[in-house]
This record gives structure tokens, C-alpha cells and sequence, in this order.
């Protein structure tokens, strides 16, 4: 029998929206380059792969170039995959052991909370060509361990964005997150976030950068409980609830497809 793997999408309750992620489910050991080579199979943003312990999982993550420290759609797919297929009880705590600590994730009112380390931003000098790179001009630029943060203007002028991606891959980060205040009352703030550096254009909807976008609009609007929207094509709503240096991270997930590796691989 090959390993189990799934396709879920991330951050949505509709199939073909949010996030798409692959979850490969180890029943033995691969070494680096064979899960390099399942990541860049599948071709997503970000591909999964668990190994059971003790007292959980293992859990890494790697885009179809790199393996990362942290990825919020990966771990919201692997704890819905966990809990359909029946590993663990529903009722049940996800617990995953990551390069960035212990990641835990739990149902609650229909939704999957995480609990992921807040990333705070400082206040940085944008490097020469970022406002180039993005064709827009900013009101403040921080940055992180992972990436820069661009406040600009309006949700309009976001959405507007159509980046040069070439430009944007010689920025030395990660990747780039830009915001702005929602223009519906529906959610606190929007999002986009491009990361060409590590293979990602741009990515659907993006938890990793709720750890930096959750303190940063919980200081600007005095409140700990927030709902973002990601205003990629596929857009996709994340709530965030700080917590002193964490940030509660939920969104929903649909499964849509699984199936297993073949032998050959």
C-alpha cells in the first residue's frame, strides 16, 4: 500500500476556494528529497507530511521548492485530514511537533482553532525596489523573521495590485505581506500575500502571515479578536484572537480529493 494523501482546501466551507494543500499521511520513513519531490508532484502552495509519535504528530511543510518553518493552511489541512479520516477522535486535541514548537488545533463551533506563536513586526526602511515591485505606495513597512509588512491606502487599491513577480524574487525575504483596512463591515482588515522567493507567487490565503497581520490590526483598532479576509482570487476568511505572544488562528475546510501514492514513488 502507497502513503495516504489528501487535497484540502484551507480557510473556506465552499470546495475550489481558500487554500488548496496536500496532507501525506508517513507509515515509514522518506528522506528530504523524496518529500521535495511529492511537494513539487503535487504543485501546490504548500504539501503536509505527519508521522505519528507518541504525542502526536510530526508535522513539516514544503512548497514545490523549499521546506518552511511555518505554513497555517498546511496544519489546518492536516488537523481536518486527522480527524476525518478517523486517526483521532473528533473531540480530540491535534498535536504537532514543527520547527517552530508545539502547534495544537482543535474544533470549536464548527470551526478549526490553532494556536500558532505571534510574528510582530518592527518598523523597517522598504528596500529600493519593493514599492516598485507592487506599483503602489505605502502608509508604514515592517518586517518580521519571514517577511515584510506593507500598510497601503484602501482595500481597492489592494485588490488592485498586479505585481512584477521578477522584481519581487530579488527582495530578501520569505515573502511580502500587504494590507489594508476592510471596506466591508464584515471583515476588521484584507490581506494579499506574495512570496516569489519561495516558489509561491502568490498564496491563496496565508495563516503563517495572520501570526504578524493578527498583533499588528489587534494594536491599530484596540482589539484582541479580529476576522481577516485574503482577497486572493480564491480569497479565503481567517478570525485571529491574540493571546499574549500567540494568535488563535481558525478557519474552516473542505476535502477534495484522496487517494494514495503508488508504489513507484
Amino acid at each position: 500500500m502507497g502513503e495516504k494523501i489528501f487535497q484540502i482546501d484551507a480557510f473556506t466551507d465552499k470546495a475550489f476556494k481558500g487554500n488548496p494543500a496536500a496532507v501525506c499521511i508517513l507509515t515509514r520513513h522518506h528522506d528530504d528529497a523524496w518529500m521535495q519531490d511529492v511537494a513539487q508532484e503535487m504543485n501546490l502552495s504548500e504539501t503536509a507530511f505527519l508521522s505519528k509519535n507518541d504525542d502526536g504528530f510530526s508535522l513539516r511543510w514544503f512548497t514545490p521548492a523549499v521546506e518552511v518553518d511555518l505554513c497555517g493552511h498546511a496544519t489546518l489541512a492536516s488537523a481536518h485530514a486527522i480527524w476525518e479520516s478517523g486517526y483521532i477522535d473528533a473531540k480530540e486535541q491535534c498535536r504537532f511537533y514543527t520547527r517552530s514548537g508545539l502547534l495544537t488545533a482543535k474544533r470549536k463551533d464548527g470551526w478549526i482553532e490553532m494556536n500558532f506563536p505571534a510574528e510582530p513586526e518592527t518598523r523597517a526602511t522598504a528596500p529600493a525596489d519593493l514599492s516598485r515591485a507592487l506599483g503602489v505606495g505605502f502608509k508604514y513597512v515592517g518586517k518580521n523573521r519571514f517577511d515584510y509588512i506593507v500598510e497601503i491606502e484602501s482595500e481597492e487599491m489592494l485588490r488592485s495590485i498586479r505585481p512584477d513577480f521578477g522584481l519581487l524574487n530579488t527582495i530578501p525575504m520569505r515573502g511580502v505581506i500587504v494590507t489594508s483596512p476592510s471596506a466591508s463591515k464584515e471583515y476588521d482588515f484584507v490581506s494579499r500575500f506574495f512570496a516569489p522567493q519561495v516558489g509561491v507567487n502568490e498564496d491563496p490565503v496565508t495563516g503563517s502571515a495572520h501570526c504578524c497581520l493578527a498583533p499588528y490590526w489587534a494594536a491599530r483598532l484596540g482589539r484582541n479578536e479580529l476576522v481577516g479576509y485574503q482577497a486572493s482570487p480564491r480569497g479565503g476568511i481567517v478570525r485571529v484572537r491574540v493571546v499574549h505572544d500567540r494568535v488563535h488562528i481558525s478557519g474552516q475546510a473542505v476535502t477534495i480529493l484522496q487517494g494514495e501514492l503508488s508504489d513507484y514513488c
